[in-house]
């Protein structure tokens, strides 16, 4: 059974739904099925991301399920590797897993990222440096690479 919870943060409401003890999904969006009840794991899941909106905390120590197609998974698993404060381009993405021409399948992979912010698909950038394609709007992406570059407004 999914478990959910709305949090207020400082970047506003945050979605965070739990499932079999594992983080499935956060979104600033608060249309989730199931259940909204709060429990540990999803308030652990919140104080980690509040710290790290706050640049005090630079991973995350929580248990999450990704749930996708085999070539979204290797997309995922891939941004799990892109440093704190580092970025990469779309390309980048697509050669780091094997398959060099699928640019716009990254994209697409990254825009339905599950759990943003703990797998970093905001540090996925255009090729040309430029932000682009944030499922929760470039002025977060933008904002959450601030944070991570040690710019706090």
């Amino acid at each position: 059974m999914k478990t959910y919870y709305t949090y207020t943060t400082r970047i506003g409401p945050i979605t965070i739904a739990e499932e079999d003890g594992m983080i499935v999904s956060i979104d600033t969006d608060q249309k989730v099925d199931g259940i909204e009840k709060r429990n540990e794991l999803l308030d652990c899941t919140y104080k980690q991301l509040e710290e790290y909106f706050q640049g005090k905390r630079k991973t995350f120590d929580i248990p999450y399920k990704l749930k996708g197609t085999p070539f979204q998974l290797s997309v995922w698993h891939y941004l799990e590797t892109i440093p704190y404060g580092k970025t990469c381009s779309y390309q980048d993405v697509a050669i780091g897993i094997g398959n060099p021409k699928s640019c716009r399948a990254v994209g697409m992979a990254c825009h339905r990222n599950p759990i943003p912010f703990i797998v970093p698909c905001h540090r996925v950038i255009g090729k040309n440096r430029k932000m682009v394609g944030f499922g929760l709007g470039i002025d977060l992406k933008i904002k959450l690479l601030d944070i991570e570059r040690g710019i706090y407004d």
